[in-house]
């Protein structure tokens, strides 16, 4: 199983409900927006070894490998992760609901069960679209005074705005948001290392839009 944008928003993760292998990204959820790099697997044990003799040699397995340098950055993620995403998904809850009031259509909505940290929000067009990641952009800790444009980008057939103002680049447990732009004119938010960057954002671009209206 992918666990991606998974880890710790419910209460038993995927190994907990019969899956014989999970694998997820330290700068996503796992790592607690501290760690700089890496991956983990999680499961039988058997299946682990497994994916450890492919990633080193057959024999190795887990006795062997690079921990290039941050194994305290690795543990201290892990013991802040559980908190962190908790502020990930306050921020997304607040985001369904007051943009959900301003009149964007959210998925899933600011009361329904959640899985994962992301947040889609349909935008009424294009300018409110862009717009929006602009603020994002505007409330990061990193390059706020960076102004998303829509780009030509390998793999889509649209152009794609992104806004990710984050000390580790890709991370996304930091708060982002990224979407193609065309209709539904969807963005696709995540992350939040503290709620208050989520709120701040969300109230600025609320703001603008109702301004405007």
């Amino acid at each position: 199983v992918d666990n991606c944008y998974g880890e710790f928003v419910e209460t038993q993760e995927p190994c907990a409900l019969g899956a014989d292998l999970c694998a997820g990204s330290l700068i996503k959820n796992a790592g607690g927006g501290i760690c700089p790099s890496g991956a983990y697997v999680a499961g039988k044990k058997e299946l682990v070894e497994r994916v450890a003799e492919r990633v080193t040699a057959p024999g190795l397995g887990s006795h062997v490998g690079p921990s290039l340098g941050f194994n305290r950055q690795i543990a201290q993620g892990l013991f802040l992760a559980p908190h962190v995403v908790s502020e990930a998904m306050k921020g997304a809850v607040f985001a369904a609901k007051m943009l959900e009031m301003a009149g964007c259509k959210c998925e899933p909505r600011f009361d329904d069960p959640r899985g994962d940290i992301v947040q889609s929000v349909a935008f009424p067009d294009e300018k409110q679209m862009v717009n929006f990641c602009k603020n994002v952009q505007s409330c990061s800790p990193v390059d706020s005074f960076v102004s998303p444009e829509p780009w030509d980008m390998p793999g889509y057939d649209a152009q794609v705005v992104m806004a990710a103002g984050a000390f580790v680049q890709g991370a996304s447990i930091e708060f982002s948001a990224d979407g193609p732009v065309k209709p539904p004119y969807l963005v696709y938010m995540q992350g939040g290392l503290v709620f208050e960057q989520v709120k701040l954002a969300v109230m600025q671009a609320v703001s603008g839009m109702l301004e405007k209206t």
